[in-house]
């Protein structure tokens, strides 16, 4: 019986080694991975405790399953009909009901002290270095500059068929969000239409955008790279073909690019409301 304990044991053990491992193993940077069963990298500090708090979770829960598995298996072997013939009469043990009133209490307090922990880092925005604004459209995204000179694009995904060779199908898009490395960036969320949901999941960032609200986030990345999200709100015909791609770049590279982007994104003509009566466009 005792040898039947120890082999439950050690393979409830191993199963969880597999599945702390697992997590980091198979999950990429980024975007998704072949044969991933964990989360996604994380580039941000937001996304760093998430994973940490993850594999706190992972752990108890593990320990969770295994020392039920081994009770479950002393009273298999030494509670049947053939082994214990005249079964106990026991109704009432009260070392017993405290113990599994307890630590049940016990384990949720140690799950909800880092959960508000990180509750309160995903929500408190620090002092930002940019303001990045989103809007959600049926069905692409817009991006718009403020602290950078007000400039705003709009980003829509690339066709298959258009796909260069390295560019991930259903994640890539003609205008990509740039933004620098180690910089604080608060991302403002709201949409045109109707709800969608900003997500990208190496950063931790997830949060809805909903018509004449003004939603808020932020991200911190570490790493220079490109990350891939989509839309997590069920929008429409086409909401699964909104994806959202966001470049780190370094600061050099990032003042570069602003500079192209105010001559790209802002030499726009306007067109006068008459122009646009004579060219059939107002009714």
């Amino acid at each position: 019986m005792k040898s039947f304990v120890r082999t439950a044991g050690l393979a409830m053990v191993a199963l969880a080694a597999v599945s702390l491992s697992g997590a980091a193993a198979w999950a990429g940077m980024g975007q998704p991975s072949e044969w991933q069963i964990g989360l996604q990298g994380a580039a941000t500090p937001v996304m760093e405790s998430i994973h940490s708090f993850n594999t706190f979770l992972l752990t108890i829960i593990s320990a969770i399953v295994l020392f039920v598995t081994v009770l479950l298996s002393i009273v298999i072997v030494r509670f049947n009909e053939k082994a214990n013939p005249v079964p106990s009469k026991t109704t009432h043990n009260t070392l017993i009901e405290v113990v599994w009133t307890v630590v049940p209490v016990m384990i949720l307090v140690a799950i909800a002290i880092p959960s508000f922990r990180l509750l309160h880092l995903e929500l408190h925005t620090p002092e930002p270095d940019m303001t990045v604004k989103v809007t959600g459209h049926q069905w692409y995204w817009s991006y718009e500059y403020p602290d950078n000179g007000g400039f705003s694009f709009d980003s829509l995904m690339v066709g298959e068929k258009d796909l260069k060779p390295g560019q991930p199908r259903l994640l890539t898009v003609d205008n990509e969000v740039i933004v620098p490395v180690n910089k604080t960036v608060r991302v403002y969320v709201t949409s045109a239409d109707v709800i969608h949901s900003f997500a990208v999941p190496s950063f931790g960032v997830k949060i809805d955008a909903i018509p004449g609200r003004l939603n808020e986030s932020w991200f911190k990345a570490t790493k220079e790279g490109v990350y891939y999200g989509q839309c997590s709100e069920l929008c429409g015909r086409d909401h699964a073909f909104m994806p959202l791609a966001v470049r780190v770049v370094s600061q050099q590279d990032f003042d570069a690019w602003v500079g192209q982007a105010k001559q790209k994104y802002s030499d726009v003509p306007v067109i006068a409301p008459a122009q646009l009566a004579d060219a059939g466009g107002v009714r």
